[in-house]
């Protein structure tokens, strides 16, 4: 089994967090049993903003785990976490990672002798939550997609804006929820764990901008795979 982990990006400069350790266990349930650890990486810092337009890192790298139910991925994080925003540095709290972890259900079935790639995608708009008051605290409170290359694919392409460099939000419609992701700074997007089916993406610029939404019709999705709508201009 591989774990990478990804980035949907919002509106900071960076979004750092220290990953120490991934873990998997074949249950759901809270207890602090059962935890087996899969992690192949040296603990670090990660910028989840670096890991956009389609970069991951990997976390968990070819590891043999037993066949059956996996029921949650848990990511064991430090105390070295920043938010970077109009270039001040302030710290990001994880109330809960550094004791239990962020535990991610998954409840799904591994088969003996397949390989499963498992994506987790970070939605950095929605894990990052300002504290009310004068405080100004930032806090992470994780919002994070699984995504499993077997029963799903992935939407990407890149897009040019006149003027130059305005950053384009790209979205389908799956079954009633939207799935994004925003334009990395070289014009890149990559919407991961998209079930097989034939969608709509919709380019939606920066509202500043002054530019039109654009919508691509009839984009089928194969699960396992990649479907590249190429390089889309806005103008």
């Amino acid at each position: 089994m591989t774990v990478r982990m990804t980035d949907a990006p919002g509106d900071y400069d960076e979004v750092n967090v220290e990953v120490l350790d991934v873990l998997v266990k074949g249950t759901s349930d809270t207890g602090e049993n059962g935890w087996i650890s899969i992690g192949t990486f040296t603990p670090q810092v990660y910028n989840l903003l670096d890991l956009t337009g389609g970069f991951n890192v990997v976390l968990a790298n070819n590891v043999l785990v037993p066949s059956g139910n996996l029921g949650q991925i848990r990511l064991l994080l430090g105390d070295n976490n920043t938010v970077v925003k109009d270039g001040v540095t302030y710290p990001l709290n994880t109330p809960s990672a550094q004791q239990s972890g962020l535990k991610i259900k998954v409840n799904t079935i591994l088969l003996p002798d397949i390989t499963y790639n498992f994506l987790l995608d970070f939605d950095v708009n929605q894990s990052i939550v300002v504290e009310a008051g004068s405080s100004g605290n930032y806090n992470l409170n994780p919002v994070i997609r699984v995504v499993s290359n077997s029963t799903s694919g992935i939407i990407k392409g890149s897009v040019t804006t006149t003027p130059p460099g305005v950053q384009v939000l790209a979205a389908v419609d799956v079954n009633g929820t939207v799935v994004s992701a925003f334009t990395n700074a070289e014009g890149k997007f990559q919407i991961n764990g998209i079930p097989a089916g034939t969608y709509t993406l919709t380019l939606t610029p920066d509202s500043t901008s002054g530019l039109l939404p654009v919508s691509i019709e009839n984009i089928v999705v194969e699960n396992g795979q990649a479907t590249n709508v190429g390089v889309q201009v806005l103008e």
